[in-house]
């Protein structure tokens, strides 16, 4: 098969041919039919994230974000077949540990993170393991391109607004970062009813998120954002989520909440915080704030996802700007050093 490979941090990937990969028995062999090149590639190729145990070994073979069909499964998989088309959520569960049984597979890990732990989507196959667990059958109405665009952004997204922040129609949300998961969050909290707010400090990501359905777009190189979300939401936003990771974001959005509102923290931090961000924590005791991590999807989430993007209600797809061979993969990535990329880009050949 083919596929991009990253062999040194920092340096452009390697198109090589590779050996197919095989299934154990309770594995599934995924041909990929699109993959998302998601910012949590850049960090992995930036080298980050072994402040919190992520130690990648190379060469490797990223991509996380993707849909395709079954090509084969071991013997001890009985709900798949070869030729069923599937979503991959990112983080492998076992399937029987208490997070597994409770709802929160999201945070079992027990086999890691496809493209991050073992080869992912840059290549055209991938092994995933435990199967039953870790595949999602596709709606018919819902195509390889949207599949991958639910791989991690969006079905992240979901998550920290339905499962985390549980939203409620006519709320305030607003969200710092509008990369791919922040696009997507504004995409979703605006379909399900609430009135969203945007910020970045590049005016092309903001107009395309007005295009989503954000109702005020703020600038954060322009106005102080504080003042300018709490002048717009008569006091405090209900919900703010930091879809960037940084501490010019999570700190603004934290403060930026009405007393009892949520935050939720999406984005990982990069090499300037290494994974500490100071907290207001007496404006949060005082206003009974509340601060709620939100990682990747449970597989408990994925049937609502899939039901409002196959109704037509969410459109991940709307959010694709730009297809391209596996060949460009780590020409995205370098454009993503400089924040230069808008929307999802999706490799969709190989």
């Amino acid at each position: 098969m083919k596929a991009a490979v990253m062999k040194r941090f920092r340096e452009p990937l390697e198109v090589q041919i590779l050996s197919d990969p095989t299934p154990g028995p309770k594995d599934a062999v995924i041909r990929v039919e699109g993959c998302g090149i998601c910012r949590s590639d850049w960090h992995l190729w930036q080298g980050d994230w072994r402040w919190v145990g992520i130690d990648v070994h190379l060469p490797l073979v990223m991509g996380h974000e993707f849909g395709g069909v079954v090509e084969s499964v071991g013997s001890e998989v009985y709900n798949f077949k070869s030729g069923d088309r599937v979503a991959v959520p990112f983080h492998m569960s076992c399937g029987h540990c208490k997070y597994c049984y409770s709802g929160y597979s999201n945070l079992c890990l027990v086999h890691g993170v496809v493209g991050v732990n073992f080869n992912g989507g840059y290549g055209r196959l991938v092994r995933v393991p435990e199967a039953t667990m870790n595949l999602v059958r596709l709606p018919n109405e819902v195509d390889f391109l949207s599949a991958a665009a639910i791989g991690c952004r969006y079905m992240t997204a979901y998550h920290g607004v339905v499962d985390q922040a549980k939203m409620c129609p006519g709320e305030w949300v607003v969200v710092f970062g509008i990369g791919g998961v922040g696009l997507s969050a504004v995409q979703i909290a605006s379909a399900l009813g609430a009135q969203v707010i945007a910020v970045s400090n590049n005016n092309k990501k903001l107009d395309m998120a007005k295009k989503e359905g954000a109702s005020v777009i703020i600038n954060a190189a322009e106005k102080n954002l504080v003042e300018a979300v709490k002048e717009v939401t008569n006091g405090g936003a209900d919900i703010t989520i930091d879809a960037l990771g940084s501490e010019q974001t999570a700190l603004p959005a934290l403060l930026s909440l009405r007393k009892g509102g949520r935050h939720i923290q999406v984005g990982l931090t990069g090499q300037q915080e290494k994974g500490v961000i100071p907290l207001p924590v007496d404006a949060m005791v005082l206003g009974e704030i509340t601060f709620k991590g939100s990682f990747g999807c449970p597989v408990t989430s994925y049937p609502g996802l899939l039901a409002l993007v196959a109704s037509g209600k969410l459109q991940p797809k709307r959010l694709v700007t730009n297809t391209v061979p596996v060949e460009k993969a780590g020409e995205i990535l370098s454009l993503m050093t400089n924040f230069a990329t808008v929307g999802f880009n999706i490799i969709t050949s190989w």
